[in-house]
């Protein structure tokens, strides 16, 4: 059945005989097309002769007719930075009601009672609407690491004669209906953007390879009761291979395994997706009051309604942030992630950018909050991070590492590598470590703080997260320049500890790490300071191990790097020690 023949068939289901005349003109088609639809229809027994409904439609109609509803509402919202720290995307304000509260009445409006909400992420701003509207929640507690497929693979035995609905729409029309047939997924006509949703000369809707300039697609649709048990059947198979499908979205269920929707709009139902949809929608909504818009707006003097283009940048091992651009330019704003107020002292970071504010080294500061981290800095345009593996990009930062080190700059406060595997152990608490063997890995780490402790230093700021992630290659003019960025761990240490921090997190292997010591060193790194860097990658990859620790107990994974981390702990201290072997280093 196509979209003609399946609205043919609903509305005169809802409204009775009408003359093929007064039909055409109803749903905007030809004459010739209501014709033959209608003896579609009756070949296939679902209207009688004189075109009303057979008993055979009837009961094909009722047995598809709407039963319940599934909104998903577990999301992170990343993109709706940086206003998702406060209220889940769901729960945002749109004329002066929440966009979940308006859905959910919308679907009453068309007596739809039983209302399954996938929750997650701030799952308890949502617990009020089961008192208020008598929903059911559902709790996904991996709504940070899958994408909505797993919300609706934990809400399948629901599937039937369902809708599917995403809590980020604001519908201006209601898209629901007492009496549904075949299923249908929903586009907006009036948005058109990027997409591989691709809509056949019949109605339906396919996935196509190719992305192109097409209708919005909304992300709502109905299943009738034949494609909710495909659809049950597909995400049953997702969730028994759940790595390999986590980042699906239901779509993807739906149509590889062949559920037929037929293309339905409502050019008045808008996607909230961004803080700047939210204010093209409703510029008085209270959701968009933030006190890190108030601190842009406030530090560029200018309007939030200047503030355009916000995108999530890459999300940083300690912080997230956000680049956005104004009349004045493009700027990125930092927000610690979680439990940084344990990790890092913002006091002493800010004593840092006053040591460095005239040099041409650090990214340039606008706003630095010394009580909660927040940081807005200009946007380098055209800038790239380090290629740990070009060894151009390599011999460019070494060169301005060593620049910066020979400056001889002081703060007051130092970076003890040891304390702090301590303080990380102290956050991590009673909880064991993840690693069995870490009793006897801390004692051989703690054994080569007697070699590092004998050796010659050079102290000085030492930017202590040195990673080929923090230098910015960029050009300007004819120029290329490099900048080193996040200084939040910069301290009085060793200089060499730098040198320690870009092989471990560049994943080098030995061969490499004496390589960049040659680069640093002209090929003068003598014996005892090599020997001293191999004690030092050791000791560092012990103490980020910790870190990572500390993090995993907070819900936050860095899959590879954290096994890489102790793994360096491991292989250089028996590195350290069969360097000394060789070369007859004894340290008294």
């Amino acid at each position: 059945m196509n979209k003609i023949e399946n609205a043919l068939l609903l509305y005169l289901y809802k409204n009775g005989l009408l003359s093929q005349r007064e039909l055409a003109k109803k749903l905007g088609c030809s004459l010739g097309m209501v014709n033959k639809s209608l003896n579609r229809l009756k070949q296939d027994h679902l209207l009688n002769e004189d075109c009303s409904i057979s008993p055979v439609g009837k009961q094909q109609i009722e047995k598809n007719q709407p039963e319940n509803a599934i909104i998903l509402a577990a999301g992170l919202g990343m993109r709706m930075t940086p206003i998702n720290q406060d209220v889940s995307k769901g729960l945002l304000i749109v004329k002066k009601k929440a966009v979940i509260e308006h859905t959910i009445e919308c679907l009453k409006a068309k007596r739809i009672d039983n209302i399954y909400i996938v929750v997650g992420y701030m799952k308890e701003q949502y617990e009020y609407l089961i008192d208020k509207y008598h929903v059911h929640l559902i709790v996904n507690n991996r709504y940070d690491e899958t994408n909505n497929s797993y919300s609706l693979y934990l809400a399948r035995k629901y599937l039937h004669n369902s809708y599917i609905i995403p809590c980020d729409i604001y519908l201006g029309q209601n898209p629901f209906h007492e009496s549904e047939y075949q299923s249908w997924y929903l586009f907006n006509q009036n948005i058109r953007v990027k997409n591989n949703y691709k809509i056949t000369k019949t109605g339906f809707v396919e996935l196509s390879k190719k992305e192109d300039i097409r209708d919005l697609p909304l992300g709502i649709a109905y299943v009738n009761e034949t494609d909710s048990q495909i659809l049950k059947a597909a995400l049953d198979h997702m969730d028994s291979n759940t790595f390999e499908y986590r980042h699906y979205y239901w779509e993807n269920a739906a149509f590889e395994n062949h559920v037929r929707f037929i293309s339905a709009y409502a050019n008045q139902c808008d996607e909230i997706n961004t803080y700047e949809d939210l204010r093209d929608l409703d510029i008085t909504s209270p959701s968009l009051k933030s006190n890190i818009i108030d601190i842009i707006t406030a530090s560029l003097a200018i309007d939030m309604t200047q503030i355009k283009n916000i995108t999530l940048s890459k999300k940083g091992m300690t912080n997230r942030s956000f680049l956005f651009e104004t009349e004045k330019g493009k700027y990125i704003m930092r927000i610690p992630g979680e439990g940084t107020d344990q990790l890092i002292n913002r006091h002493e970071e800010g004593m840092v950018y006053q040591v460095l504010e005239k040099y041409d080294i650090a990214d340039e500061v606008v706003y630095f909050n010394q009580e909660n981290g927040y940081k807005l800095t200009k946007f380098i345009p055209e800038s790239r991070v380090c290629d740990a593996n070009n060894e151009d990009d390599i011999r460019k930062c070494m060169t301005l590492l060593k620049s910066f080190h020979q400056l001889n700059l002081k703060v007051d406060h130092y970076f003890d590598i040891y304390e702090k595997i301590a303080f990380y152990e102290k956050l991590r608490g009673n909880r064991p470590s993840l690693y069995s063997d870490y009793e006897k890995t801390r004692e051989k780490v703690y054994a080569l703080k007697k070699i590092i402790d004998k050796m010659p230093k050079h102290e000085c700021l030492t930017h202590i997260d040195a990673v080929p992630d923090n230098f910015l290659i960029y050009r300007q003019g004819n120029e290329e320049k490099i900048k080193l960025i996040d200084w939040e761990y910069a301290s009085m240490q060793d200089s060499d500890v730098d040198i320690a921090m870009f092989c471990i997190y560049a994943l080098y292997d030995k061969k490499q790490c004496d390589h960049l010591m040659d680069i640093y060193y002209d090929h003068q790194c003598d014996d005892t300071i090599r020997l001293k860097i191999y004690c030092y990658i050791a000791a560092c990859g012990f103490l980020w191990s910790n870190w990572c620790e500390y993090k995993h107990a907070l819900g936050v994974e860095f899959g590879e790097y954290s096994l890489a981390q102790y793994r360096y702990a491991k292989d250089f201290y028996r590195y350290a020690h069969e360097f000394m072997e060789e070369n007859q280093i004894c340290i008294k």
